[in-house]
């Protein structure tokens, strides 16, 4: 026969293991949450810097306003030239 401090012994194991696993896979899960966030941040930032260079570089294309006026330059370009100029008067 079992004796009923053994009983004890077992059940104080069986429950404290349990205990012990329910903390554990808390603590575990709390963990992995902040991860995520964490996770989701970095994202959220680097999209928000790929934007803002993105951006950045359709601002710097459109300022590349430099219009060629001399006729012998390869990158001479009459139409750009005429815009200039009706913008300016």
């Amino acid at each position: 026969m079992v004796s009923s401090t053994v009983n004890v012994v077992r059940y104080t194991a069986l429950f404290s293991g349990i205990f012990y696993g329910w903390y554990h896979r808390r603590t575990l899960q709390a963990e992995h949450n902040k991860h995520q966030i964490e996770h989701a941040i970095h994202n959220r930032e680097r999209l928000v810097a790929e934007a803002k260079e993105a951006w950045k570089r359709k601002q710097d294309a459109s300022k590349d306003t430099t219009v060629v006026a001399d006729p012998d330059d390869p990158r001479f370009d009459l139409e750009k030239l005429i815009a200039k100029w009706e913008k300016s008067s």
